[in-house]
């Protein structure tokens, strides 16, 4: 049976055979449904028209309104593997010529593995580091036999280090880079003209491509990392400079979010080059537990937490995202540095890593008390990376704390102090990260106190809030603090 295939399903392990005929379906109005990063969209177009080059006959490619209007021009019925969101996989079931829907296969925790974890657990809070210790076991990455590999499970204390003192950049090799080719060409030149006539709305700057397109680019850009970057990556996984936007970070999200290349592919290689000697078992155990713990715990959360779970919102916060904050261009009004220097990342790249996606961006959006769904949306739209099935549980969960703490027992709320220890951003910025009241008040100082007045009574229960919540009390100033953010305009 022909083999219907998303666009974030484009490895060869989501088909039975090579031989296997395929449909693949680019369906504008997709690219209708908001204002999308403009490498976003021109990444998931390159890499479909990549996909359907690639299979010539074997595949039928149709560009169309929609998938309905592409499923009923082909007449014929076809088999799926699960499709990763609620809205697509539900389509996928309801329509008469979708004759099957397989268990996905771009992930290594299936809903059914999920679910019977899950079940084992009886009232115990579902913990990542349970659940990646699970998939360590199950899949035997990084396992000396039953034991974990060096004799522990997660070395996550020697990778919170801030950046070098002094240092412009980590001195790392830059990750391998593509080289566009006329289908790049192709789909600018379609998205300049869709743009120019109104047809779609984008954000943030053109390119060059800077992921992946194809299976064999994906395998070339996990290799580079692995060889150069590997090595480095763990020490300063959650540092930031100013100057070096990548650091040693693998920039395979968008890849792996493509389907191009399996987690667990990814997870072996960077085990392999530990044995073999080249990379540190703390950098390659936080590489693995990156790819084999937190993303495979996000896409189960994501099916097991269910639709109604992008209306949680636990701390009522209802501001709605500003404008600028969706066009990606605060202009010279932003002026703290650290939210202008991320922001200009990102309209530059459309990616960010996950620290300034966190204690940058989510953390000052939660400190404003700004819509979770819309900023579930929000990093949607503006990431190269970002699909429903990932964003959804990070920004509800993890970084808006929405969910009241299914996944994080405390919110990641933080004041500038710890920006300037993990950055070198706070030194020339006009505000003071040790000031919260006055002129050079720092927003995120200021708005971390703001933020736990606001919300003391909800956090009164909670025993990891005790410590900030006695800090705030002893404030001499918060009635100042409150009334000076309430009236603040842009940082």
């Amino acid at each position: 049976m022909r083999r219907w295939v998303f666009g974030d399903q484009l490895g060869a392990h989501h088909l039975d055979s090579d031989e296997q005929p395929v449909l693949l379906v680019e369906a504008r109005r997709v690219l209708r449904r908001g204002r999308f990063h403009r490498q976003k969209a021109h990444l998931v177009l390159s890499a479909l028209r990549h996909r359907a080059a690639e299979l010539g006959d074997r595949a039928v490619f149709l560009r169309t309104e929609t998938y309905g209007q592409a499923l009923e021009q082909l007449g014929e019925p076809v088999s799926v593997t699960q499709p990763t969101s609620f809205a697509a996989d539900g389509f996928a079931r309801r329509h008469p010529l979708v004759a099957e829907v397989l268990p996905d296969r771009g992930y290594a925790t299936t809903r059914e593995e999920f679910a019977a974890w899950v079940a084992g657990r009886g009232r115990r809070r579902l913990l990542l580091e349970d659940f990646y210790r699970d998939r360590r076991r199950r899949h035997g990455v990084l396992m000396d036999g039953a034991d974990p590999a060096g004799g522990q499970w997660n070395l996550d204390a020697e990778n919170r280090e801030p950046p070098p003192r002094g240092a412009a950049t980590l001195g790392v090799e830059e990750p391998w880079w593509p080289v566009e080719d006329e289908i790049d060409e192709e789909v600018r030149h379609d998205l300049d003209r869709w743009a120019a006539s109104g047809e779609m709305t984008f954000v943030g700057e053109d390119g060059p491509r800077w992921a992946a397109a194809t299976g064999a680019e994906a395998r070339r850009a996990l290799d580079h990392f692995v060889a150069h970057r590997l090595p480095h990556f763990g020490p300063h996984e959650d540092a930031m400079l100013a100057g070096d936007p990548t650091m040693a970070h693998s920039l395979l999200s968008p890849v792996l979010n493509l389907g191009l290349l399996h987690p667990l592919d990814a997870a072996r290689a960077a085990e392999h080059a530990y044995r073999a000697g080249h990379a540190p078992l703390a950098s390659t155990e936080g590489f693995v537990r990156q790819v084999l713990g937190w993303r495979e715990y996000v896409w189960s959360l994501y099916w097991h937490l269910g639709p109604d779970y992008r209306r949680r919102n636990a701390l009522g916060a209802r501001e709605p995202v500003p404008e600028w904050m969706w066009t990606l261009d605060a202009g010279r009004e932003v002026e703290a540095r650290c939210l202008s220097t991320v922001l200009a990342g990102l309209r530059e790249r459309g990616w960010v890593h996950h620290i300034p996606r966190l204690m940058v961006l989510g953390n000052f959006a939660m400190q404003r008390g700004w819509s979770p769904a819309e900023m579930v949306e929000w990093f949607r739209l503006s990431f190269v990376d970002g699909y429903d099935w990932v964003m959804l549980p990070n920004v509800v969960g993890m970084s808006q704390w929405a969910d009241g703490g299914i996944m994080a027992t405390k919110p990641y709320a933080a004041g500038g102090a710890y920006i300037d220890r993990m950055s070198d951003f706070c030194k020339p910025c006009r505000y003071d990260p040790k000031k919260r009241t006055g002129e050079d008040a720092c927003p995120y100082t200021a708005g971390y106190w703001a933020f736990l007045d606001r919300n003391a009574e909800h956090f009164a229960g909670n025993q990891r809030m005790r410590q900030p919540l006695a800090g705030l009390r002893r404030l001499p100033d918060v009635a100042e603090v409150v009334e000076q953010e309430r009236h603040r305009g842009m940082p």
